[in-house]
């Protein structure tokens, strides 16, 4: 990074910095700052002008990086209008919302002394983001892609396929066939797969990401709070479909997405389930509540389970044994968040903290993921869930190493054994977005220490 790129990113990252101390100054790490986050939400206008300065600095600094890790040293992706690899909309500025016909971009590695060259090899051209290579008409689109890559003579071609991630699986094989067709055999012959450039592109955050993410996830922590409440839930009158049609709605109203369908359900005590088996979506005191939500701000998801309790006429908590099966829970997370070392698999990760937390008599179970980009983003599982239960082929994109300033939904459960509901097993569902860095693995905004009461 030449000195004028530092300066300008130095700069950046501590106007975001201050900004976000501001924000949070006076709460502790444990849980989330109240804040009124959802009331910092920017328009698109600004919002469009935030994510393209992320990405320049993105395309600056983390494809040559990754280029240089991967021993690659030309990347193309190669993609059809509405039918986008998974990466592409992820390296072109806003407002581009689709790929033009056919379009193609091009990065090619010169060296740390001339830089990475970025190119499109599409109809359209890209502003300053990719110089155009088309210019002569008379030739077919793969005739002049075919001669950029020859007129460069890279020694390894990286193109997106791959038979473990769909992030590295974008090329179709049609595509594939023309490029083939237009290059011949002895550049054909030196295609890789491009599978952890696309991985680690998607998976990587810069520090202005971490920084404006804490925000994101404020807004998530507000949803969750308001929907908590009275404001939303009354009992013995609301039900469970109400609350996610209303998280949908609020969602919708901030003028943000979500990349899921919001869940919210309910656990009681068994002995009142004959009771209520012609009304189980109302929401009763007594009621122990999940939620599962996600947002989309600023081209980054969220993944959050918290939990509620309804609390009887007279009560002001939980019961005690409600209160313990939620430390419990927490308990796992500690030590499945203490196993996070870089260069360790995911599915290391996962068999260490499965043991030691069975060692301590919890009941564990993690199905930890990441988050990005996309919900469930590239980068390791951490899934301990046997055949049959996890996702086709996670046990095998398990075995991927853990990477810095990587962005991770901290997913897990453990079952308790409840005295006050009859010695009743109640598992908890636990969910919360969390970072890794040099300095380890922690929760971006805090997270539940104790349960939110509904009275």
């Amino acid at each position: 990074m030449n000195g004028s790129v530092f300066k300008k990113y130095f700069i950046a990252v501590w106007l975001l910095l201050a900004f976000m101390g501001t924000c949070v100054s006076g709460f502790s790490e444990d849980e989330p700052a109240r804040v009124g986050d959802f009331k910092k939400i920017l328009p698109e206008k600004e919002r469009a002008r935030i994510m393209n300065e992320w990405l320049r600095w993105r395309l600056d600094v983390i494809v040559p990086q990754l280029m240089r890790r991967e021993g690659i040293d030309m990347w193309l992706i190669i993609n059809r209008e509405y039918n986008e690899d998974p990466v592409y909309m992820t390296m072109v500025p806003e407002p581009v919302m689709a790929a033009r016909r056919t379009s193609i971009l091009i990065f090619h590695d010169r060296g740390p002394e001339q830089g990475v060259e970025r190119l499109s090899g599409g109809y359209y051209g890209m502003g300053g983001w990719y110089k155009g290579t088309w210019q002569d008409k008379s030739l077919k689109q793969f005739e002049s892609l075919a001669r950029v890559i020859k007129e460069r003579n890279p020694q390894k071609i990286g193109i997106n396929i791959s038979s473990k991630w769909a992030f590295g699986d974008g090329l179709t094989v049609s595509l594939k066939e023309k490029l083939e067709n237009a290059l011949g055999p002895e550049y054909v012959s030196r295609f890789v797969s491009a599978e952890n450039l696309c991985v680690g592109w998607l998976e990587t955050r810069s520090p202005q990401e971490l920084s404006v993410y804490r925000h994101i996830c404020g807004i998530a922590h507000d949803i969750i709070a308001t929907f908590y409440s009275n404001e939303v839930i009354t009992p013995e009158i609301t039900t469970t479909d109400d609350v996610v049609w209303w998280i949908r709605q609020k969602i919708t109203d901030l003028g943000l997405e979500t990349w899921f369908q919001p869940s919210i359900s309910v656990q009681r005590d068994h002995r009142l389930e004959k009771k209520y088996e012609d009304s189980p979506q109302v929401i009763r005191r007594g009621d122990l509540i999940h939620c599962d939500v996600g947002i989309v701000y600023l081209g980054l998801c969220t993944d959050m389970q918290w939990q509620a309790y309804v609390c009887r006429i007279g009560e002001n908590d939980a019961p005690d044994g409600l209160k313990n099966a939620l430390r419990r829970t927490l308990r796992v997370g500690e030590i499945f968040m203490n196993e996070f070392r870089e260069g360790r698999t995911g599915n290391a990760i996962v068999a260490s903290a499965m043991k030691k937390g069975e060692e301590e008599g919890l009941r564990p179970l993690i199905y930890s993921h990441p988050v990005g980009f996309h919900g469930h983003a590239a980068g390791p599982p951490m899934d301990a869930r046997g055949p049959g239960r996890a996702p086709e082929g996670l046990e095998q994109r398990g075995e991927y190493p853990l990477y810095p300033n990587t962005v991770y939904a901290i997913e897990y459960s453990c079952t308790s054994t409840v005295p006050e509901w009859g010695n009743q097993d109640v598992r908890i569902g636990f969910e919360e977005t969390g970072v890794f860095t040099k300095e380890g693995c922690k929760f971006i905004d805090g997270h539940q220490i104790r349960f939110f009461l509904i009275k």
